[in-house]
């Protein structure tokens, strides 16, 4: 069916894992690592010994205590050990960078007129959810139909779809957002990281991506999507234009589907002076785009994410099955979210302000939490996007060491505990358990109350403010610390 293999109607079946792929084979060498590989017993034995409760409840489930041990191998998420709760690699996953702000009033009242509508939307979202979508990639050069968008209550079940109506293994960066790994796990599929260059992250080092997929093959997987960002989360970093290109030209070289989710583009925090390449801008016909409005639209309580698929009859079998997968997950959008979500797609000025305003602010504070990071004698690089910082402490590994904190592991639950903010460490992105990365997220940074958060968002000089003084004083005198 128009070259793509039709597994019925619920989407693509796993495929077994073939045992020539194991914990030793080549493609896992020279840190081109299956997402399941190398590591794991070690660090499944860290968890063991090391299981114990969170002292920062459901925030710190979800950004310390055990929740990091999860990701770096462990899987069994209802185990107990001596009365406390095991907190496994997904229910305790780290939650997304914190906008720390309040919600936009004009948003709260649309979805305060929709909150009688009882019903939810079609899979994959209706008319006019859609067609908003539609128009909002217009505006941004990429043309299409509403007919070939599919929406989903939140990035997560989205990209659940997505992989498995393509089929095959799974081939992501290194580091990546935490929350592709889980999607291909739970599906059975194997997974691959490839490195990602010095200058940033996101998008994997164009002959590196060559070299694990001819290994890959050669070992006898089926390497067939390739899920990249070129606005990034973890390390808040924009991958130059020509980056972009040889990474897709390599991708569809090789006969690769790209998934690009581009859920941060509307965060960069100096858009006049960053050039954004879309890789469904080079290569229409393979590139999927993928959006979770939580990024710079919707707060993170109202999910929506959405998909826009190319224009092609492949793509259009694949579509079909996405909504085939959201039906049977019972993936549908909630009306009143749907509507709001519609509202904020649309761009009305007070969402336009709001989205300049927030990336203007947080540049500013992104810029000052780097600076301490640096002054840490930490290295980072330059945050170009989101409300984040990707910081490696290794320099500082003497001093940690002396304090117990050996792994990046520990690094997440002592620096969560000291900031008393979620301090995800790099093993939840699929970075090394022995590096000490951890990302650090500024929105905490601008107040704690919504009045203060407002203020910092209209104030001409916000680091001046004395609750944002006083936050980046301590976060400084942290990292500070550890030198």
């Amino acid at each position: 069916m128009h070259g793509t293999e039709d597994n019925g109607p619920l989407g693509a079946q796993p495929q077994p894992r073939p045992e020539a792929r194991g914990s030793t084979g080549g493609a896992e060498r020279d840190g081109r690592e299956r997402a399941d590989g190398p590591g794991r017993a070690d660090a499944a034995a860290a968890l063991s010994a090391r299981r114990t409760p969170s002292a920062h409840g459901d925030a710190g489930h979800q950004g310390g205590g055990d929740a990091g041990r999860g990701d770096a191998g462990h899987t069994d998420g209802g185990h107990t050990d001596a009365g406390h709760e095991d907190h496994g690699p997904v229910r305790y996953g780290p939650p997304a960078p914190d906008p720390g702000l309040p919600v936009l009033p004009e948003l709260a009242a649309v979805l305060a007129a929709a909150s009688s509508l009882t019903r939810p939307e079609p899979p994959g979202g209706g008319p006019a959810l859609r067609g908003a979508a539609r128009g909002y990639w217009d505006r941004r050069g990429l043309h299409g139909t509403a007919d070939m968008i599919a929406a989903a209550p939140g990035a997560q079940p989205l990209l659940l779809a997505l992989i498995a109506a393509h089929g095959g293994d799974v081939l992501m960066p290194r580091p990546c957002p935490a929350s592709w790994m889980p999607q291909a796990r739970l599906l059975g599929r194997p997974a691959y990281h490839v490195p990602t260059p010095a200058e940033c992250g996101g998008v994997p080092d164009p002959y590196a991506l060559l070299e694990t997929v001819r290994r890959v093959r050669a070992e006898g997987g089926r390497p067939k999507l390739l899920l990249l960002s070129v606005v990034d989360d973890p390390t808040a970093t924009v991958a130059p234009p020509e980056l972009v290109r040889e990474a897709c030209e390599a991708a569809v070289g090789e006969g690769l589907h790209i998934v690009s989710d581009e859920t941060w583009r509307d965060t960069v925090h100096r858009p006049r002076d960053t050039v954004l390449l879309s890789p469904a801008e080079m290569c229409p016909d393979d590139v999927t785009v993928v959006a979770d409005l939580s990024g710079a639209l919707l707060p993170a309580a109202w999910p929506v994410a959405v998909a826009r698929f190319p224009d092609t009859a492949r793509a259009a079998v694949r579509h079909a099955r996405t909504l085939d997968i959201l039906t049977a997950l019972g993936a549908l959008v909630a009306a009143p979210v749907a509507h709001v979500a519609a509202h904020a797609l649309a761009e009305p000025e007070a969402v336009r302000d709001r989205i300049q305003r927030a990336a203007a602010l947080q540049a500013e504070v992104a810029a000052a939490a780097h600076r301490a990071v640096l002054g840490s004698g930490a290295l980072a690089r330059p945050p170009q996007a989101g409300r984040h910082l990707y910081a490696d402490l290794g320099p500082s590994r003497p001093r940690l060491a002396d304090l117990g904190v050996t792994d990046s592991m520990e690094l997440e639950e002592y620096l969560t505990g000291r900031l008393d903010a979620p301090s995800p460490g790099g093993h939840r992105f699929g970075d090394e358990l022995g590096a000490l990365r951890v990302r650090l997220d500024t929105g905490p940074l601008l107040g704690t109350t919504p009045r203060q958060q407002t203020e910092a968002l209209t104030a001409a000089r916000p680091l001046e403010l004395s609750h944002v003084a006083r936050a980046l004083d301590r976060f400084a005198a942290v990292l500070g610390a550890l030198r």
